[in-house]
């Protein structure tokens, strides 16, 4: 693949990213929570103030600081993703991290300019600019259950899984992150020729090491002997 195919794959995954948060905006309100199958796979309206899966920077400054490490974060992965191509790089590994870059581009989007254009900044904000929530509604309770009494820590509250509430540019980044982590054998199959060819390389060098010792030991032998028999 060429290299613009795979920024047309991050341009996907932000156009339909953005798609899903402003439709979401424009027809459902704060909290609101629509069954889209069964009781396992619902949409549910919030609104992020931090990090993905729901995960808060609780600091005065921490949105702010936040939104510029996504930024830069952003313009490091597809300068990697540019560089990576040029290099020939296996086609999955490259597809893994266009789905990084456009769910990077599209949460980036929503705590740029979301504060400004859906007025969705916390109160307390400095600026509306670099302010924005992102806005989360994929919510998958799959199953869920009452912990016993006698647990430790956990006993007597409801325990449920999946709970984070997410949205597609997270879900891009977890996929193409996880398969990274999961097909790294095949994306890098050189790293592991390496490790096999030093694994291979350390009996040879043993052998070396002890065939020089020995070496030296026998002459040293030898001398000694020399020496007492002219003595």
């Amino acid at each position: 693949m060429k290299l613009y195919k795979y920024f047309l794959i991050a341009i996907a995954v932000i156009a339909i990213d953005q798609t899903s948060k402003l439709l979401v905006h424009q027809y459902m309100y704060i909290h609101e929570e629509v069954n889209v199958i069964g009781e396992w796979f619902n949409l549910h309206y919030l609104l992020n103030p931090g990090m993905a899966f729901g995960i808060r920077w609780e600091n005065e400054f921490g949105k702010l600081a936040l939104t510029i490490f996504r930024i830069g974060a952003m313009v490091g992965i597809a300068f990697y993703l540019v560089r990576s191509a040029r290099k020939n790089s296996h086609p999955g590994f490259l597809i893994c991290l266009s789905l990084i870059l456009g769910g990077a581009i599209g949460n980036v989007i929503d705590s740029t300019f979301y504060g400004v254009f859906l007025n969705n900044a916390p109160m307390e904000s400095p600026t509306k600019w670099f302010h924005g929530q992102v806005i989360d509604m994929l919510y998958f309770p799959l199953f869920g259950f009452q912990v016993p009494e006698w647990v430790p820590f956990r006993g007597g509250t409801y325990f449920s899984f999946f709970d984070p509430v997410f949205n597609i540019a997270d879900s891009s980044i977890f996929i193409g992150v996880a398969s990274i982590l999961i097909f790294q054998k095949k994306f890098f199959p050189h790293l592991e020729e390496e490790q096999d060819q030093q694994e291979n390389e350390l009996p040879v060098n043993h052998l070396t090491q002890e065939n020089t010792s020995t070496i030296i030991v026998t002459e040293v032998t030898e001398t000694k002997n020399e020496s007492e028999s002219n003595g």
